[in-house]
């Protein structure tokens, strides 16, 4: 078994979905992942890196509201 290690988000195939009361799921479409707690394996020979860039996208968080 490989040690868990970071969560590959740039990962195409990481997915990170809000459900009900704002609870967050993370996942991955291959199930490569560690379960508990979520983690990619280290070396994960699935790794692709996403595509699609982040321009034109605005990124906000806990610390910095949304820009109006």
């Amino acid at each position: 078994m490989m040690a868990p290690m970071a969560v590959y988000a740039n990962c195409r195939h990481y997915v990170m979905q809000t459900v009900r009361g704002d609870e967050k799921v993370e996942r991955c479409r291959l199930d490569a992942n560690e379960k508990l707690p979520f983690a990619c394996p280290e070396g994960c020979l699935f790794l692709e890196p996403r595509n699609v860039s982040d321009a034109g996208w605005t990124r906000t968080g806990p610390e910095e509201p949304p820009k109006d």
